[in-house]
Order: C-alpha cells, then structure tokens, then sequence
C-alpha cells in the first residue's frame, strides 16, 4: 500500500466516521423515538448484507482485473483472496476498509441533506443509518470471519447471527466460490441459494451479452 492509498483510506474513514456521527445527531435531535424504528435499522443492515452479496458477486464474476480502478482496486483482491484466504488477514485495517468508506461518503452525505419533515424521511433516515452504520464495515465483518480468533465481542455477535461467522462465510470457500457472497451479515445468502437468484442472473447476464462468468478467476486458479 503506497503513501498516497493509506492516506487516502484514513481520510475516508476519518470521513465516513464523522459523518455517520453527524447522521446519529440529527436522527436523536429530530425522529422522536417510535415502535418501527428497530425494524427500519434491521431493514438497513439487511440491505448492506444485500448489497455486500451482489458486489462480491459481481467482482468474483465479471470483469477482468486490468480494468481502471476496480480491476487493482476491487476485482483482483477478491480473486487472490480464492487462492490465499489468509493474505486478508495479512491487510491492515486502513488497508481493508479505506475504500468501503469512501463508497459510503455520498449516501451518508445524502442522509445529511435529507428533507426531514416528509413523511417518509424518519424511516429512510433510520434505514439508511442502519445501512451506512454495519455496511461501511463490510470487509472489517469479512475479515473477523477469517479470524480463528476474533475479539470477544465479535465471537458473541456472530453466534447470535448479527455478523457473519466463520462456518457461515466457509459455504464460500468451497467448490467454486460461486455461492454465498453475502459476507456482512449472511443473512440473504440462505435464501438467494435457495432462489438460485445468482445463477438465474449470470443465465440473464449470458443470454443478452455473451459473456462467461469466472472467466478471468481462470486465470488464478489454472
């Protein structure tokens, strides 16, 4: 990691920090507490969980990892990640959540300005809050999930099922790392499977582009 990326990713989780901290205030200052706020922070961490499956999908799947930007950036780590689980573990927390906050800058940003007096916008505050709050944290969850020890905290919170655990992310690696890509909490991936949501989509993706999904992993792992 040069100067420049570890700068970087420290501004952007200095940002990401305080802004989600600007967010808390706001919601505490103007959404009196009701009933159906739990359930639209758990709608939230559902969607990051969504979310996290369908971009780990789409870098596991397609694109080659030569492209400007996300080929160094996003695409490679992942598939070097299939042959080597534990060169994450090597990465630093700077390392491993710099660009993850960055991405979460414009929509934290976005619940700043959010009109608060519309009658939607207590719930897509909270939800959004519940999104940016668990999903900026993303690929720290997947690291813990790789850990053969992880903090106590987090040990608790994976057996209980808030955050992804090891023998839940492990469906992942096995086979062909083509299933179970949701690595925030793990939620959707039961479903999903179940659904076949992500072979119907590459079926889709085939059908209209004529591209291979995994070609480029091939590479890797030839």
């Amino acid at each position: 990691m040069s100067r420049a990326q570890r700068l970087f990713s420290i501004v952007s989780i200095a940002a990401a920090i305080a802004l989600l901290t600007l967010v808390a205030a706001r919601l505490a200052a103007s959404v009196p507490f009701a009933w159906w706020m739990p359930l639209a922070f758990v709608a939230g961490v559902a969607l990051a969980d969504l979310a996290s499956g369908v971009v780990h999908w789409g870098a596991d799947t397609w694109g080659d990892d030569d492209l400007p930007v996300i080929g160094r950036r996003l695409l490679k780590p992942f598939r070097l990640h299939h042959i080597d689980p534990d060169d994450f573990l090597r990465r630093s927390f700077i390392d491993a959540n710099g660009d993850v906050a960055f991405l979460a800058l414009p929509a934290l940003a976005a619940l700043l300005v959010l009109p608060i007096d519309r009658p939607w916008a207590p719930m897509v505050l909270i939800a959004g809050f519940g999104w940016c709050a668990v999903g900026m944290w993303t690929n720290q969850i997947h690291q813990w999930a790789h850990m053969p020890d992880p903090p106590a905290a987090v040990c608790r919170l994976q057996r209980c099922g808030l955050l992804l655990g090891h023998d839940a992310h492990a469906a992942h690696h096995a086979g062909a790392f083509d299933r179970h890509y949701c690595i925030t909490t793990g939620w959707w991936n039961r479903p999903l499977e179940a659904l076949g949501f992500f072979r119907r989509l590459e079926t889709l993706i085939v059908a209209v582009t004529g591209a291979e999904p995994r070609e480029d992993e091939r590479r890797y792992v030839s």
